[in-house]
């Protein structure tokens, strides 16, 4: 643990060195603190009976965090794209790898140094997160798994990016692959799902009056998991149900009422509605079997994403092992 700490203290005084970042986190919390208020006024309360129902800070808590993950998913390549490679571009990996300290020191201590840059951007964001408490329709558990889940998401892609660092020996080559895996976890599982879901599809033939036709029934349940891996439906999916509120009808009923227009609740719903089975109709009867209740999505997406995570940090432990052996083409000692 000391020697990881020791390499995670030189990465942070290495990034320190430049003043600019205290003006990058003022104006990152500006831009999101526009976007909260806009989403605020943006909403409208519920009337519901004779009462009015509040869900505001849930509303502004999903889409400020669905904001906050892509622009985390844009800032956190940039922090360990270069860890590696460009140490040995600059000479100062050489001296760390002939000391005490061990490949996995090095690996760990890099790791954290560019996870613990991410957190504090999303550290950042916890002001705005207690004004959407304030705001109602939003518990304190919601807050925690979903901010849980955006730090493990966000240090699946400082591992990512810090094995491609190792992999290549040049910077721009490991910055363009980091960005690029991104791409391919996010809008590039959709359109992977998007171009499946024609190919997937089957042909259903029914008689109606003795006339037989056919028609294309969609089968996302059998390419759902492509789109588990994706960071915006692990977080949705992962994020608990926001609270009931008890609201009392003119004639004196008590419903349970929950907001269905909570961004991370409705894209959660989508999400789970795809692993569906479509309604299988029972010779007889006019109505539908109902299918099963489909399970959640996110323990596959995010399972998936921690092991290329622990593949990334293998390979990089394995690339800063000394002594070397055989080095890649192009790639120095120090």
């Amino acid at each position: 643990m000391t020697g990881i700490g020791t390499v995670a203290a030189l990465e942070f005084r290495l990034r320190l060195q430049t003043g600019r970042w205290r003006w990058l986190l003022g104006s990152w919390f500006v831009v999101l603190a526009l976007i909260a208020m806009l989403i605020r006024l943006a909403v409208r309360e519920d009337v519901v009976g004779s009462e009015v129902v509040s869900y505001t800070g849930s509303f502004m808590f999903g889409g400020l965090m669905l904001v906050v993950l892509g622009l985390a998913l844009l800032i956190s390549p940039t922090l360990a794209s270069q860890s590696v490679n460009g140490d040995r571009e600059r000479g100062t990996l050489a001296p760390l790898q002939i000391t005490n300290l061990t490949s996995w020191d090095l690996t760990l201590g890099k790791l954290v140094a560019s996870w613990g840059t991410a957190l504090v951007f999303l550290l950042v964001t916890t002001p705005l997160a207690v004004w959407c408490l304030f705001e109602g329709g939003l518990s304190v558990g919601r807050v925690v798994v979903v901010y849980a889940v955006m730090a493990l998401l966000m240090g699946v892609v400082c591992a990512l990016a810090l094995g491609l660092s190792a992999w290549t020996g040049r910077t721009t080559t490991s910055s363009v692959l980091s960005y690029l895996t991104v791409f391919a976890l996010t809008a590039g599982t959709a359109i992977v799902f998007g171009l499946l879901l024609a190919v997937t599809a089957d042909t259903v033939e029914d008689q109606v009056t003795g006339q037989t036709y056919s028609y294309t029934q969609s089968r996302p349940d059998r390419i759902w998991w492509i789109l588990a891996p994706n960071p915006f439906i692990v977080l949705a999916d992962a994020a608990p149900e926001t609270p009931t509120t008890t609201i009392r009808l003119p004639d004196g009923t008590l419903v349970e009422s929950r907001q269905d227009a909570d961004l991370l609740g409705a894209l959660s719903q989508e999400a789970r509605l795809l692993r569906q089975r479509p309604e299988v109709f029972i010779p007889g009867n006019e109505v539908p079997a109902s299918p099963a209740e489909p399970g959640p999505v996110w323990p596959y997406g995010l399972g998936f994403r921690l092991v290329l995570a622990a593949g990334a940090l293998l390979l990089t432990e394995r690339r800063l092992r000394t002594p070397a052996g055989v080095l890649p083409t192009g790639q120095r000692v120090a």
